[in-house]
């Protein structure tokens, strides 16, 4: 069987295992719709908080990134499985008995305003929208490549798969879709690890193999690594860092608490019949993300190194990497480049016209790398490939059965569905339960609540469509900035609203506009998107990285900490919160049993 007929049955399958869940699992009342009714397994609840976390950025981009970046890329490791273990610990049990399925519920009632609630509201809507972009963006990647259509067509695609699912079956056809999709997307991401990893260094465990020797030698694949890409003009890999320590700090820190700000995220606790069973959720979901994020940085290193055997035909044999028959002649380049070329996400040309393509670093320092590469004329790097790609390719990269790329092509759909799926139930909810059903209608009846849930959501998923299909400029770095509005803007307000029992309305309100206008002001004079007279704000604000040398991605931090002065000020200058708030607040944080949750609360 060919590589495209198996990719289209492996594909094909698990989206009718997707939609036969749906139909299973369709939400009857509100309950269903926005919290499962309260009464997912914790184990289950487990996989798919999983499932819903671990976005098309952990499937797709994260090794991608690492294989990029090397060792500067493990702040996407620590920052990501960090805010996890912070909203776990600090936020999920507490959210959870204070009985409140959204994120703006808990902060309009912990506030005792309607104003709260809906600047919340408009804080998630951004979060949220800004996130789905990445996911609805990773949609097209994957049915580009290997459904052989247009990433248009392909997120076309994805949105009927998600409006199938998401819309009639609610939180609930959600959970327990996202259960198989986590089980569809861990065994993509493991077994074509496991088998590079014994392919390279007889290691069937990729993360005991990631610090093995390579087959046949005494060298370690990491040394080896080290050694080919410091000799191409790259920096070494298992040293070199983003930016600053200072950076790397505040960028790490914003993942951190932006994951825990996340509120598609936070919405799993509530499927839970008791505040037990979220802890323990919490646990499992722990256990079921390490699974795929301690083997990132094997799938990292190992699809870096193939990447550049494939290239350089020297890597392997310890030869001359700048040999006149080094580099692979463009007529030989491998079908998996040429699979990935009418993507436009792998570019090759030949600047010198020999014919080879030479992959060295246009950036490099290294004089002694440099001169060599020009005594091999070389006029610059000639292959391009784009960081996303790595994960998806790599089972080609490596020559594996057709039926291994076929599951690689399915858990990257899955990663990217599971948490659009997620996200767009958020948006909903606070649509249709925070603004409509507690603000603007609230006598609606739950009949024409759970009506005005599925529509949120089918307009909802319209809208996730077209930014993916019109994606704004900023779009590259849009999980990092919806990462940075959730640490900016709602992390500290539900930070003190558990942790605080004195901190009021004015404070919380305050907080959330300044964070969050300061991140968006920041981000957005880098990307040039804000002008005054046609003039770019970048020199209003110092240039570029001007604070401190932090970067836009990493901005988050600062936003919150900015969040947090504010708040306190104002909380000063106003009169502080009602003694029945206190009360709340201590009821909240006595370690005792949470009633099951349901549309009404």
């Amino acid at each position: 069987m060919d590589l495209q007929t198996t990719i289209y049955i492996g594909v094909g399958l698990s989206f009718a295992l997707y939609i036969a869940i749906a139909i299973w699992a369709r939400a009857g009342s509100t309950s269903e719709f926005y919290a499962a009714g309260g009464s997912v397994h914790p184990v289950a609840n487990g996989m798919a908080t999983a499932a819903d976390w671990m976005s098309a950025a952990s499937f797709i981009s994260m090794a991608g990134l690492i294989a990029n970046m090397g060792y500067g890329g493990g702040l996407f490791l620590m920052g990501w499985t960090g805010g996890y273990v912070l909203l776990a610990m600090l936020l999920a049990p507490y959210l959870r008995k204070f009985g409140k399925f959204t994120v703006p519920q808990f902060i309009g009632d912990r506030f005792y305003s309607k104003s709260a609630s809906m600047v919340a509201v408009f804080c998630l809507l951004t979060a949220s929208l800004t996130y789905i972009i990445g996911q609805m963006t990773g949609v097209g990647v994957a049915f580009s490549r290997f459904l052989g259509v247009s990433s248009e067509t392909g997120i076309y695609v994805g949105m009927g798969i998600v409006f199938l699912y998401a819309v009639f079956g609610g939180m609930k056809g959600i959970t327990y879709t996202q259960v198989a999709q986590y089980v569809v997307l861990i065994l993509a991401y493991t077994v074509p690890a496991i088998f590079i990893s014994l392919q390279l260094t007889g290691n069937a465990i990729p993360q005991l193999g990631l610090g093995s020797t390579m087959s046949g030698t005494d060298v370690s694949l990491l040394t080896k690594l080290d050694m080919v890409v410091t000799d191409l003009g790259f920096g070494q890999y298992t040293t070199t860092t983003a930016g600053s320590t200072l950076n790397m700090f505040m960028y790490t820190l914003s993942l951190m608490i932006g994951t825990a700000g996340l509120p598609h995220v936070i919405m799993r606790f509530f499927t839970v019949p008791t505040v037990k069973d979220a802890r323990s959720s919490a646990g499992w979901a722990l256990v079921f993300i390490a699974i795929l994020y301690t083997t990132a940085p094997a799938v990292a290193a190992m699809a870096k190194i193939n990447l550049h055997s494939t290239v350089n035909t020297a890597v392997m044999t310890g030869g001359d990497l700048y040999a006149a028959d080094a580099s692979i002649k463009a007529e030989d380049r491998p079908a998996w480049m040429l699979r990935w070329e009418k993507t436009g996400l792998l570019k090759f040309e030949d600047k010198n016209g020999d014919g080879r393509i030479q992959y060295y670093n246009d950036a490099t320092t290294n004089e002694v790398a440099k001169a060599k590469a020009e005594a091999a004329g070389w006029q610059g790097n000639e292959l391009s490939v784009n960081p996303d790609i790595i994960v998806l390719a790599n089972p080609e990269i490596a020559m594996l059965p057709n039926w291994v790329i076929a599951l690689v092509a399915a858990g990257g759909m899955a990663a990217a569905l599971s948490t659009a799926a997620g996200l767009l139930m958020a948006i909903s909810s606070a649509v249709s339960h925070d603004l409509i059903k507690k603000i603007f209608v609230p006598e609606i009846s739950e009949t024409n609540e759970l009506r005005a849930g599925k529509i949120s959501m089918a307009v909802a998923i319209v809208v996730a469509g077209w930014l993916g299909l019109n994606p704004p400029g900023f779009a590259a770095g849009t999980v990092s900035l919806a990462f940075g509005i959730a640490a900016s803007s709602l992390f500290p307000a539900i930070m003190m609203g558990i942790f605080s029992k004195t901190m009021n309305k004015e404070g919380a309100i305050a907080g959330m506009l300044a964070g969050l206008f300061i991140t968006l002001f920041y981000v957005f004079a880098h990307k040039g998107l804000f002008f005054v007279a046609g003039t770019s704000f970048l020199p209003l604000i110092g240039g570029a990285n001007s604070f401190f040398g932090i970067t836009p991605e990493a901005f988050g931090a600062v936003g919150a900490m900015f969040n947090f002065l504010v708040a306190f000020i104002v909380f000063k200058m106003t009169k502080a919160a009602p003694d029945y708030i206190h009360d709340m607040v201590e009821a909240v944080r006595i370690p005792r049993g949470s009633k099951l949750v349901d549309g009404s609360h």
